[in-house]
């Protein structure tokens, strides 16, 4: 089995690091608040003291991290993971982040004589805790068929989207479908509610009929329709309205480098925006629904 160093051990990180030491995995974990390192050690993971620490006896290195600034802090520079790690190691990045740091970042460890791909990953903390994540990767073929069986320890699917940055670009465009669709359903329920149509009886013939998606069958927004929804839960998340505003944010910076117009995708992103700035960030993205009906962020 690999030696892995697994860097970022936040509601992703800690159970994907998990599934690796239940696979067999060696892993060396390391976080900048070192009470998350201690499930790990407890399930045989090496405690790291620094990222440097963490790295120095990994042929595999994974980043589970927030922004492109954040990778590439730990990344380049003189005490960076690029500078130090052993030759020919694999390193994977699983953060999202955008897509020209991405694309950067490959270069840079293309010169440290490194194997890279970037692999963000859909499913939310439920499907990290289950490992059955979808991984979205970009890199050479390769470095996808390196990464491929540690990415099976994670997740249920893998999927190679290409060159460098790639597996970034698939993220970014899939978060955008799903903050627009939530936002979607969402408006129908409450719609469906003031012409006085059950959530139920919506929810049933709606999930049969073309207005199916993901956002509707698998995380309907409204209690006691789907039972796994965070709307059972009072809405804890899952996956962040922050994490999602963040996304949406992404979408719109790749699709002004690149030209071209997603004006839904603006729309989602402006009501993210007042979703979080309201007060609703922590909760699970789609508490929208609560938002879009008129209610505070205190009343749930």
């Amino acid at each position: 089995m690999s030696h892995i160093a697994f860097i970022g051990l936040g509601h992703m990180g800690q159970p994907m690091a998990q599934n690796l030491l239940k696979q067999g995995h060696q892993v060396t974990a390391y976080d900048t608040v070192a009470d998350r390192i201690t499930p790990l050690t407890a399930l045989g993971a090496t405690a790291a003291t620094s990222v440097l620490d963490a790295i120095k006896s990994a042929n595999i290195i994974i980043t589970m991290l927030q922004t492109g600034e954040q990778v590439s802090s730990v990344c380049l520079g003189n005490n960076g993971i690029f500078a130090h790690a052993k030759p020919g190691s694999l390193y994977i990045d699983c953060s999202s982040i955008d897509i020209t740091s991405s694309r950067m970042l490959h270069e840079a460890a293309v010169a440290a004589g490194l194997a890279m791909v970037d692999a963000p990953v859909s499913g939310g903390d439920k499907g990290a805790a289950a490992a059955t994540l979808t991984f979205m990767v970009g890199g050479t073929e390769a470095n996808f068929q390196r990464a491929e069986e540690v990415l099976k320890a994670m997740g249920k699917k893998i999927f190679h989207a290409g060159p460098p940055g790639n597996g970034q670009a698939a993220k970014i465009c899939n978060n955008m479908i799903l903050g627009v669709s939530m936002i979607a359903v969402s408006e129908a329920f409450n719609l469906a509610e003031k012409l006085g149509l059950p959530a139920d009886k919506f929810f049933e013939i709606c999930s049969n009929a073309s207005g199916q998606c993901w956002s509707l069958t698998t995380y309907a927004p409204v209690p006691e329709v789907v039972p796994t929804s965070p709307a059972n839960f009072n809405y804890e998340p899952g996956f962040t309205g922050k994490m999602m505003l963040k996304d949406l944010l992404l979408s719109q910076n790749a699709a002004q480098q690149s030209g071209n117009a997603t004006p839904l995708g603006a729309a989602a992103t402006a009501l993210y925006t007042l979703f979080v700035n309201q007060g609703y960030g922590e909760k699970d993205f789609s508490g929208i629904i609560q938002m879009l009906s008129g209610k505070a962020a205190e009343e749930f």
